[in-house]
């Protein structure tokens, strides 16, 4: 992980540092003050100071001595870095970053607080500040409220994903001010008819016809705008929502292993799928009449105010009550749709769990079980889902009434004016429909707060996704090294979790085409040190190098391509054997193919199957027996050519006979390969150059199998122990079978 970005010039020479002073930490943050994303500033920890750059100006500056806290808080849909004063009683924020950038600075924020208890603490006097009028929460400046205004970040991210549209939007724009002129103008030309036509009785047929005429082409005119306008927006949100599961997939492929296992299947296909079609639908439905409404509400309000200011007050006075009414509830409905959401998660979780696992449930015939427990996370949702809508259909109904007061006050005081001969039939007519073009999109805009709730919610998990960093990553100048084979442990310190160890201190060197097999009891981290080979972790401390090259300097993607993996449990795609096969090299050929399961003797049983390479093996390959699929997990490994090979319990669980075919096929995948293996048997790794047993968190002992069994340690004791067992197994198969033949006479 990268903390130290190189600032530009212009800022180093703005920041001034004394000549002993160093740099310790320098990373960016993407989140201005505003709202707006972009590669907004720097945040600078120096031995002495905390520095918070903006563009090319500094925002925050103060010594690490001042300061009682430094943290850094993730918030739903960004993350803040936090600060507290001596002498001040509240937190304040600094600076505003996403989500990808959340591990990075909660490193810089321990880094600097230990820089921080370094230094002594100076007496600071205490200063005014400002706070938030709505939390009361301190801020530095001019800077906007975190916890009130976190919103706005999902509406600038929004925004920045539709900005490219920009000229598109501008053209749709002008079309919709058109179409919104053709409404505006209806009303006027109905006010001069009914006056000069029909309010006097002067009018003929053919002043009704053409009447009938210009409404009809103006209306028809006005419907073919809209369509266009409703397709272009159609297109905009599938195009937009594509690009968005394009980056979600891409980026779900990116992430840490240890993001994905934290994640329901069910979760994360939500994500792709379900949020972002309630972003395609917002975009559709909301986004694409905003401006019109806008437009058409402005228009209305102000040839209203030039007709009757009174009659003009009196219609929209209600409309202030159905704000404050939508502000109130506005918060409510967030937590009441995000609530719905989870629920939904969980639901689909358990739906492909079970579908995924259906093999198990039916084997220990839990069918019941799992849909008593599928009916009571469909009752959770659904009572969710059933009281989100009762609110809603309650809410909509009382706001449309309270506008729908105002009609009623116009065409009370219009009656009466027209009674008095102040104001013409035509008029009030006219008056009355523009009260509707203003009450209509007001309309509409009751539920534009659960529209644009739903889009933010969906907004926030998706970008949970976007702007999670991937803790494995490529550096800058990665290095496309062709690995040799030698690999090297160096004071190796991991743990999933921090609190929690699972190495210490591993130091291990292993020359290039040996083969090591890892040895302990269950939850030592033999299966730890596989992970981190395979770079699906990245070390805590140390380092691990292949060929005298640290692993987290190489391109991580070319590093993978050359490293075999064959495990317990290979996964099968839903496919071809030939596909299945083809994996690990998609532009191989059907002759190298071949080659690689007669290598790893799968070429007999797969030619006996209906359609051969070409036979379908359903999801997790269950319709073929284990030693098959070890099979072909062995052929997938061949056919890379990999100069890094993993075995991770690879002849687990197997009758003799497929054991005996893997063994050879082993033989052959591992012959002037690196290989690193563990096995359940300790038999099996007896052909290994040297052993590596791991307990307590460390190497404890390294060997030959004769060197360790002449130790007597921990080696020496888990193969008697293997071996009492067997000999246990066997006594009691042979009971068994004394047991039949007596049953039998």
């Amino acid at each position: 992980m990268e903390l130290l970005f190189e600032l530009p010039k212009v800022v180093r020479d703005l920041l001034k540092l004394k000549q002993s002073e160093k740099i310790r930490y320098c990373v960016p943050y993407d989140i201005s003050r505003d709202f707006k994303i972009g590669d907004i500033g720097y945040i600078v920890v120096t031995d002495e100071q905390l520095i918070v750059t903006e563009g090319e100006s500094i925002f925050f500056k103060s010594d690490l001595g001042r300061l009682e806290k430094i943290k850094c808080e993730p918030m739903v849909n960004s993350g803040l870095l936090l600060i507290k004063e001596y002498d001040k009683e509240e937190e304040i924020y600094i600076a505003r970053f996403s989500m990808r950038h959340l591990t990075r600075v909660s490193f810089v924020a321990k880094g600097a607080e230990r820089l921080r208890d370094k230094i002594k603490k100076p007496v600071v006097s205490r200063e005014r500040e400002k706070t938030c009028f709505k939390c009361g929460r301190a801020l530095p400046g001019t800077m906007k409220c975190p916890k009130c205004d976190s919103k706005m970040v999902m509406l600038a991210k929004f925004w920045d994903l539709v900005k490219e549209y920009k000229l598109q939007l501008l053209i749709m724009s002008v079309i919709s001010l058109s179409s919104t002129f053709f409404a505006l103008y209806l009303p006027q030309y109905q006010k001069i008819f009914v006056n000069n036509h029909l309010a006097v009785r002067e009018g003929t047929l053919k002043d009704v016809l053409i009447f009938v005429g210009v409404m009809l082409s103006l209306t028809v005119l006005q419907i073919l705008i809209d369509i266009g306008k409703n397709w272009w927006f159609v297109s905009f949100g599938s195009k937009l929502c594509q690009g968005i599961r394009s980056r979600m997939y891409k980026k779900i492929q990116e992430l840490s292993l240890s993001f994905i296992l934290e994640k329901r299947p069910g979760e994360l296909m939500n994500r792709v799928s379900r949020d972002t079609a309630a972003i395609q639908r917002f975009v559709h439905e909301c986004f694409g009449h905003m401006l019109s409404h806008m437009i058409t509400m402005i228009g209305a309000i102000i040839i209203m105010l030039s007709m009757d200011v009174r009659m003009t007050v009196v219609s929209i006075s209600f409309i202030p009550v159905v704000f404050v009414l939508t502000s109130i509830f506005r918060k409510s409905i967030h937590k009441r749709f995000h609530l719905q959401w989870v629920k939904s998660d969980k639901l689909n979780s358990s739906l492909q769990d079970v579908i995924s696992g259906m093999r198990v449930v039916k084997s220990f015939g839990k069918e019941q079980a799992e849909s008593e427990k599928f009916k009571n996370l469909n009752a959770e949702y659904c009572a969710v889902q059933s009281r989100n809508e009762v609110f809603w259909a309650s809410l909509f109904p009382m706001l449309s009434f309270i506008m729908s007061m105002g009609i009623y006050f116009v065409i009370y005081m219009g009656g009466i004016r027209v009674l008095d001969g102040r104001m013409s039939v035509g008029a009030l007519m006219q008056f009355q429909s523009y009260v509707w073009m203003l009450y209509g999109p007001l309309m509409w805009m009751t539920h534009l707060p659960r529209r644009i709730t739903e889009m933010i919610t969906s907004m926030e998990r998706i970008y949970d996704v976007l702007d999670e960093e991937p803790l494995i990553g490529n550096k800058p100048n990665a290095i496309k090294h062709d690995i040799e084979g030698e690999v090297e442990f160096r004071n190796v310190s991991f743990g999933y979790r921090p609190y929690e160890p699972v190495l210490q201190n591993i130091s291990l060197k292993v020359k290039k085409g040996e083969m090591i097999g890892l040895v302990g009891a269950s939850g030592t981290g033999k299966s730890t040190m596989i992970n981190l080979i395979m770079r699906l972790y990245e070390v805590d401390d140390g380092e691990i190098l292949i060929d005298g090259i640290n692993i987290n300097d190489m391109d991580a993607g070319y590093y993978h391509s050359q490293i075999g993996v064959v495990l317990q449990e290979n996964f099968l795609f839903s496919g071809t054997i030939f596909n299945n096969i083809k994996f690990s090299k998609p532009d191989a050929t059907e002759e190298e193919v071949i080659r690689a399961a007669k290598m790893a003797n799968a070429h007999d049983f797969i030619i006996k199957t209906p359609d051969g390479y070409n036979t379908y093996v359903g999801e997790h390959g269950h319709n073929l027996s284990g030693g098959e699929r070890q099979r072909i997990a062995i052929a997938r490994a061949i056919l890379n050519n990999p100069r890094l090979l993993i075995l991770d319990e690879a002849t687990s669980s197997l009758d003799t006979e497929s054991e005996y075919l893997i063994h050879k096929a082993l033989e052959r995948l591992t012959e002037g390969r690196t290989t690193f293996a563990i096995a359940h048997r300790l038999s099996t790794l007896r052909g290994a150059d040297r052993l590596v047993v791991i307990d307590g968190h460390k190497i404890a002992e390294i060997g030959t199998h004769n060197e360790l069994m002449e130790k007597k340690g921990i080696y020496y004791k888990l193969v008697n122990a293997q071996l009492q067992m067997q000999s246990l197994e066997s006594t009691k198969s042979e009971e068994a079978e004394e047991e039949k033949k007596e049953e039998a006479v």
